[in-house]
């Protein structure tokens, strides 16, 4: 499975990138292959100052050995080895029309010192962070999750949008990220889904990546915008990176595993600003996505 599924992501890698460069029209994605000391390594790619995405990474990571004491002890475990991989993106568009994408596929591995495997599961997701709300990109969006979501089982789409709401969640802020998608952890086999039956879920939901957003780019990265309307940008930057930095797991499980700091933190965008008590105009377009994002909404 972990052999099957990091061909997989090498593949997705292949075809997000090629069509965000499409999208772009003028930067490439730069390349580098990195190693971790204690086992594995990973093909990071990065676009930044195009015609369309301000900065952007697209990262595929295999890392395995000794599960570090600090993680033995978030797991309840002893003497235990690992394998991790997955895929992880995070797209920062340089219109404040264009939202911020975040998507992540992931594949562990548990083993004992004999080499037995005494825990697998998947996670992932994918969710958006729109700067200006239009109704009509967040519900094409959640569309896109929930058509996925229903080929393998119908209580998978309001179970997974729940945890998205719940999961980016700015707890300091009272406010989510952003209006949510997918996430899902922990997908481990039972009597209804064996090992392989998730891996099917979790490549179909990969696979839905670029039919939900990239329609959303194209019909908003031609929009005008003024310098108020990119301030905001960068002020709601600002919220994102403190969620990342605070609350997203998968950055802690990066540090703790002596993760590649470069490419952890590739999630993190260039321009970002924090004023001090900071709030939108009353009936502003600005207020609403505030509204929305401390009172998380069913699109679909």
């Amino acid at each position: 499975m972990k052999d099957k599924f990091y061909d997989y992501i090498q593949k997705l890698q292949d075809n997000i990138t090629a069509k965000l460069e499409e999208v772009d029209g003028k930067a490439k994605f730069q390349q580098d292959i990195w190693e971790r000391p204690e086992g594995g390594g990973g093909r990071t790619r990065v676009i930044e100052n195009g015609n369309v995405f301000e900065k952007g990474g697209v990262n595929i990571s295999k890392v395995y050995g000794e599960l570090p004491k600090s993680m033995q002890q978030y797991f309840g475990v002893e003497d235990a080895d690992f394998f991790a991989c997955g895929l992880s993106l995070v797209i920062h568009p340089k219109s404040p029309m264009v939202p911020t994408v975040h998507a992540n596929w992931r594949y562990f591995e548990m083993y004992n010192k004999n080499g037995d495997i005494v825990d697998q599961w998947f996670g992932g997701g994918q969710d958006l962070t729109p700067y200006y709300l239009f109704e009509e990109d967040a519900q094409h969006f959640h569309r896109t999750c929930k058509n996925a979501c229903d080929a393998h089982n119908p209580e998978f789409y309001p179970t997974y949008k729940k945890r998205c709401d719940e999961y980016f969640w700015n707890a300091h802020r009272n406010e989510a990220r952003g209006v949510g998608g997918l996430f899902f952890d922990y997908c481990k086999a039972t009597e209804t889904m064996n090992m392989e039956d998730w891996y099917n879920y979790v490549t179909e939901v990969g696979d839905s990546f670029l039919d939900a957003y990239i329609p959303i780019v194209t019909k908003r990265k031609e929009m005008e915008y003024t310098l108020e309307q990119r301030d905001w940008q960068e002020i709601r930057r600002g919220r994102y990176v403190e969620f990342n930095l605070v609350h997203d797991k998968g950055t802690l499980f990066g540090l703790r595993t002596n993760g590649r700091i470069e490419s952890i933190l590739m999630s993190l965008p260039p321009h970002v600003q924090w004023r001090y008590d900071h709030h939108p105009e009353k009936g502003s377009p600005e207020e609403q996505l505030i509204e929305v994002l401390q009172h998380p909404k069913n699109w679909v």
